[in-house]
Order: structure tokens, then sequence, then C-alpha cells
């Protein structure tokens, strides 16, 4: 009964929180009775959260305030609804006037920008894995301190020290909060420990300058495509073909003109004001000479228009009926430049066929149609439009600096948007591994204690049938071996014979290895050279093998590198200088024309590629201000500028010298000028300049290399897009134009450098001029010297 009455007391049976005590108790024994347990306070219960089914519309106006305007990114239907009823389900009722929904989505999107999710975010694996981390940190409808025992697996998302996304410090952790210094749930330590697992990475990572630079060729690099709805680019899967099918000519155009196209819309220019008064709106026109902004129309929109003035973006190219016409996605029109000017200035730029233009004029409307003969006319959408455009200004879309294509923010301007998160190269995008390989790339160019400089030399058009390329390899490599910085890199760029190779009886296959056998013998005398420098070898178009069957005209571009057939010789030297066998691949590289040399991933970009862009340029342009077109024997007839008339055409200056500034080079530098009794020196160096300019402004507005129709300079459809863009603007653009004279100009933040040859001019002695590029400053100088 003793018993009976102990299991009956309250106190033994009670199971409340209050008091701590079991809800079935061990029975006490007989001898002694445990005394009563002390009260205790209850522990703060949390409030449970009131779920609310969330549609994805009522979400929509903060998801879209917080994804795309504060973190740039695009949000599905899918994932909005998925993110809907998480808010709904984790945050409640006070998900909107406590603020927990617009907290929880800023966080998904850090976590989802850190993993690096892309632009546009999708309902899947890991938008769902993202809730479930945040999930878990969900405390009575509130971001907190993560559960015990959730093991968070993003540890990875912060090996480069992104400071953006959130950081869910361990419960367990003895470290001091930093709670009051918090402006997002764990931001301000994920900042110190961003820095200190920077330097630590930093102390870490290799510091040989060689083993981080790269060089990608044409064909290696990632293929991209813009999606004109999905508004980013879309990287390519299909496997690429040199014998595409007749589809893939088409895209080549339409790329270029979508890539320009946007680019302009982001312009501000292009982009019209938010808010304007009632008096502006009304007094506008249609003219953009009174606008505020520039407004495209497209040419399709020109039908029943006729007398009014429009802005037109098009491709210039020469019609079924012999005149020139402007084309774009909608339609075609006849275009009239005869009195037009250019928009840059008197002779700033070329404008040939298969450019695409900036054209302000009128339409003439025309019932009678296209033309007499009526070719092309298909009455409106997609064909020739009928009736005249009659243009007053033409010129070249303006051009877009690499930092706001790819969004990255300058100590001087917040940069938003862009295609930072695109890998256009395969070594990283910018905005995942940027700033991390920015910091390494100071780091490794400020030590002084490797052997090798901070400089690349560039020599082009490097003929070794020639002798006196041979003396003046000599010169330049003595030059380097006995100074105190071995140079980085070297880059030899082709032709490396004068004559086509493999095209006739003169120079075949064992006399174009032959050539390379007296390179070797060159290199050789230089071992120092061999050991502490990467060797990089660009095709020209009388290079093999594409020379076989051009016989010294256009190649198809992107071209192979030289095949290692004829160049064995060229690697055996290497080796009996000391490189390991397995080293050599890393030493002397044979890429493609045109190739990307890269310094630490996306933080220094060298585009190099080897063509006589300015003679082309010269040959196919359009006169602009004259009579462009002329009937002779009943037919209709473009005149373009010929080589007898560039005199006249191109004896202006450029008026944007502001904008291509000239590096200038110490005199001590430039080659010393020979005894000469020619008054024009100075005037000639002015010309030589005016073309340098003039070359710069027609090849980087158009975002390609060869902004040419396929019968003047064939491409690679399947690589075209890729291998050829300008878009992003590279850091620098080794041009190497053979016709040009060398020259190192900077415009719109891009480097262009023009090697020039490496041996000009005529009599015994001859001319030799390089470049000596430096990835510091990331600027090159003109060098030069004589031999003979």
């Amino acid at each position: 009964m003793a018993t009976l009455d102990r299991l009956r007391d309250p106190v033994a049976l009670s199971s409340s929180p209050a008091f701590a005590t079991p809800v079935h108790p061990l029975l006490p024994t007989l001898q002694a009775r445990p005394p009563p347990p002390k009260p205790a306070f209850a522990k703060p219960t949390i409030s449970p959260v009131i779920a609310v089914r969330l549609e994805a519309a009522t979400l929509r106006p903060v998801a879209f305030r917080t994804f795309t305007k504060k973190h740039n990114l695009t949000l599905n239907s899918s994932a909005l609804q998925a993110l809907a009823a998480f808010i709904g389900k984790d945050c409640g009722t006070g998900w909107r006037e406590e603020g927990t929904g617009e907290k929880v989505l800023s966080e998904a999107a850090k976590l989802w920008k850190a993993e690096n999710g892309g632009v546009i975010v999708e309902d899947g694996a890991r938008l769902q894995g993202i809730l479930r981390t945040l999930e878990g940190c969900m405390v009575g409808g509130k971001l907190g301190a993560p559960k015990p025992g959730n093991k968070l697996s993003r540890e990875s998302s912060f090996a480069f020290g992104n400071d953006s996304a959130i950081h869910l410090p361990d419960s367990n952790s003895s470290r001091p909060s930093l709670d009051s210094r918090q402006d997002s749930f764990g931001f301000s330590k994920l900042h110190v420990e961003g820095q200190v697992e920077d330097e630590d990475e930093h102390a870490d990572a290799n510091t040989d300058l060689r083993a981080w630079l790269k060089v990608t060729s044409a064909y290696d690099q990632p293929r991209f495509t813009y999606d004109v709805d999905k508004k980013h680019f879309v990287q390519l899967t299909h496997k690429p073909s040199l014998l595409p099918p007749p589809s893939r000519k088409t895209a080549v155009f339409r790329e270029r003109y979508n890539v320009i196209h946007q680019r302009l819309l982001r312009n501000e220019a292009f982009q019209a004001p938010s808010f304007s008064s009632r008096s502006n709106t009304l007094a506008r026109t249609d003219s953009i000479t009174t606008q505020q902004f520039y407004k495209l129309t497209p040419i399709a929109n020109l039908l029943g228009r006729g007398g009014t003035s429009h802005l037109l973006l098009g491709m210039l190219v020469i019609a079924p009926t012999g005149v020139l016409a402007l084309n774009d996605p909608s339609g075609s029109i006849s275009l009239d430049l005869q009195h037009a000017q250019p928009l840059q200035g008197e002779d700033s730029a070329y404008f040939c066929p298969g450019m695409i233009v900036l054209v302000d004029g009128v339409y003439e409307e025309d019932w009678a149609g296209a033309g007499s003969s009526g070719l092309g006319n298909t009455g409106g959408i997609g064909g020739t439009i009928g009736g005249r455009f009659l243009g007053f200004s033409i010129g070249s879309p303006p051009v877009e600096k690499r930092n706001i294509s790819l969004g990255i923010s300058t100590n001087a301007t917040e940069v938003g948007g862009g295609f930072g998160w695109t890998d256009f190269l395969g070594l990283g995008s910018e905005r995942a591994v940027g700033e991390r390989m920015r910091k390494l790339e100071r780091r490794l160019l400020n030590d002084h204690t490797v052997p090798e400089s901070q400089k690349m030399v560039i020599m082009s058009e490097v003929t070794l049938d020639q002798p006196s390329t041979l003396a003046a390899l000599h010169m330049v490599l003595a030059q380097y071996a006995a100074a105190p910085h071995l140079p980085l890199a070297f880059i030899l760029l082709g032709n490396f014979c004068s004559q086509p190779a493999l095209a006739g009886a003169s120079t075949g296959s064992i006399e174009y290895k032959e050539l390379f056998n007296s390179l070797a013998a060159v290199l050789r005398e230089y071992p120092s050279l061999l050991l502490h420098s990467t060797w990089i070898f660009v095709p020209g178009d009388n290079d093999p093998w594409a020379s076989a069957f051009s016989a010294g005209a256009s190649t198809v571009l992107p071209r192979e590198a030289v095949p290692e057939l004829l160049t064995s010789r060229v690697q055996r030297v290497f080796i009996e200088a000391g490189v390991p066998r397995e080293e050599v691949a890393g030493k002397v590289m044979w890429t493609s024309n045109p190739a990307r040399v890269s310094l630490c991933g996306p933080a220094q970009e060298v585009l190099v590629v080897r063509d006589d862009v300015s003679g082309r340029l010269r040959r196919n342009a359009v006169r602009i201000g004259q009579l462009v077109s002329r009937q002779s024997g009943g037919e209709t007839v473009v005149a373009a500028a010929d080589e007898s008339q560039e005199d006249v055409v191109m004896s202006g200056a450029l008026p944007t010298a502001e904008d291509v500034t000239q590096e200038k080079t110490p005199t001590a530098d430039r080659a010393p000028a020979q005894p000469s009794t020619d008054t024009n020196a100075a005037s000639m160096e002015a010309y030589n300049t005016a073309q340098a300019k003039k070359l710069i402004l027609s090849l980087l507005p158009q975002s390609t290399l060869s902004p040419f129709p396929l019968s003047v300079r064939p491409t690679h459809w399947d690589y075209a897009s890729s291998a050829l863009s300008l878009y992003p603007l590279p850091h620098t653009l080794v041009l190497a134009d053979a016709e040009t004279d060398a020259f190192a100009m900077t415009f719109e933040g891009c480097h262009v450098i023009n090697p020039g040859r490496l041996v000009g001019g005529g009599g015994k002695r001859k001319r030799v001029g390089w470049v000596e590029y430096c990835f510091e400053g990331r600027r090159g100088v003109v060098k030069g010297g004589w031999v003979g």
C-alpha cells in the first residue's frame, strides 16, 4: 500500500516541463524516499508559424525587386512557384509585414550565385537544395542559426571568397559573435573568413607565372550564341563540323546582328527615359536631332511611312540588282548614300559590305516596287521594301567597354547586369573567379624574385626563307638573352614563308621543313630563352596545310596550327637545351589563327590574330558623300574605293583623337632614323597614325574579326561566332597586319597592337620592328633597330 500511495503522488506522476520529471518514473526504493525535485522556470517556447497559401502572382513584385534588380537574375515561373510555396510554409503570415520573405529571397539569390547557377533561376535539384539549406535555418518564421546536426554541403561555394553569399555559422563554435556588425545573415563573418581564405589560398598557389599563362585554340574555345528570348548567351551543344548544314550560314550573320543590337539597347543613348515632362514628350518628333535618345526602326516598319525620318540598324549588302542595300531580320531596302556624312567625323572609318552600321535618313516610298526588275520584292516582311532610304548620316555602332559587358564594378563606377557569369574562354567566368584571379595576378606580377620578367615579345611576318629575317631574329634574341630579366613569352606570327607553301614547285614540304630547321639553329644559340620563356607560333595564310589549296589567297578562318610533322626539329632543340621531354608541349605551342592568350584565367585576355585586314578594308570600302551608284550600259554598278583613290579619300586626320590614344614610345625605344632628305617624314607619320586609328574604329565596333561577306573572307560557320568574336572586348588585341606600320593604341579600354613586319624597307640596311608587351601595365611598346 505504501508503494501504491507513492505512485499516486501527483509530484511523481507530473510530466510538466516546469518540473522536469518523466511521465513514467522509476519506482523508488523502500529504504529512502528521494526529496521532491526543485521547481524550475519553463523554457521559452517558439510561437508556431501559421502557414499560408502564397500565390506566385502575389510574390512576383518582391521577387522581381530582389532577384532581378538587386542580383541581376531572372526567375522562371516554376522557380517562382517553388519560392512562393516555401515562403508561405516557413515564413507564414508575417512574410510581408516583417520582411522575412524578402530576406529569404535575398539569401536564396546569393546562394544561387555562389553556386554558379547561371542567370536564369530554374526549379531543379540546385534550387531545391538551396531551399533545404534555408529550411534548416528557419526559426519561428525567421532566418536563424542552423539546427544542430544540420551539416551544410555548401562550403565549396566560397572557395573563391564570394562575400555576397550566405554563410551559416556553427552553433557550437566558440568564436565571438559578429551579429552586431551583420547587415546580412553571416555577411561580416564571411567577409573576415574570406580574406584569410584568400590569403591562405594565394600562399599555396603556384608562384611560377608561366604556369598561369594559357593558350586557347580557336577550336577549343567554348561556343556560345545569344538567345534573343532569354537575353543571355547560351552554350551550343551540337558538335561543330567543317561541313555544317546551310542553316548555320544564316546563323552567322544573325548572331552578329543580335549581339550588336543588344549592345545598343544597353547603351544609355538608346534607352528611353523613365520619366519625362509632358512638354518634352509633345515636342519630340521622329528625328533623332530633336530626341533625347535614339530609337531604332526595323526596316519592315517603314512601309506606309514615306517622308519620315528614321534611324536604321542593318548590314550593308550588295542587292541582286547591283545596288547598295541595307538588311536587317525584318527586311531589306535600297540605300542611297550620295549625301551621307560619317557620324564619327570626316574619313573616320571604313564602311564595307558585310558591316553592320547605323544609318539616319528619310524613307522615300516608291509605289512601283523595289526596282523595274522586281528582283527580291516579296511585298514587305522578310523581303525588299519598295522605295529607297536616303541616308544623311552613317556610322558604326558604339563600342561597349569590357567591364560594362561583363558587369564588373570599377573604382569609379558601379556597373550592374552584363554577362559576368558566362565563361567565354572555358577558364572560369568573371563573376566566379575574376576577383580572385586578379588578386593572384597582382601578387605574381609584383614578385620580383623570379628570373622571368613581365614582358612578352611579339614578332610578325617572320619569313624564314629570307636571310635578313634570320639576322633580325639573332639581333632581337641576343638583346633579350643579355637582359637581367628574361621575357615571359615570345609570340612569332606567320607568314613563315614568303611564298605559299605546298602550292607549287618552289616551296614543297621538304623545303618548308628546312625553314624551321634554320629557325632551330638560331634558337639553339640562346638556351636561357628556351628554358625560361614560353614560345607561341601562330600561322599565316602562306603556311600549310591551308596554303596547299588557297595558293596565297585568303584562307578560311579560323585555321589550324602548323603541322607538327614539319616542326619536329624545333621541339628537339628545347629538349637539347634541358627542357624535360614531358614539358616541351608547355614550352613551345603551335596554335591556331586566331588564338587567345590568357594570364590567370579571366584576369587578362590577349587575342592574337594574323590577318591583313587593312588592305581588305580599302579594297571593299564604299565611298561616302559621293555618287555611290552609277548607270553603265543599262546596269547599276556600285563604285568602291580603289587603291588609286586612297590618297584623296584618306587624306584627313581623325577628329576623335581623344577616343583612340596612341601609346607614346620613348625615343630610345624607336629605331634610329636613317639620314634622309624627305621633308614629308612628319606628314607620313601623321598619315600612318590616322590610318591606324581608322583601322581600329572600323573593326572594334563590329564585334568580330571578319566583318566581310563569306565571298571576301571565308569563315567556318560553326566557329565564327566564338573564335572570331570581339565581344566582350579583350584586354589586348594583337592585330598583326603586315600592310600597316606598327602601332600601339587604346580604344574604349582595349589596347590594340600591330607589330608590323619583322623586317621592312629596302636597300642594304633593313629596318627591324617588333612590339614589347608588358602584362602588368597591359601596354605595348614599339621597338626597332637596323640590320644589314
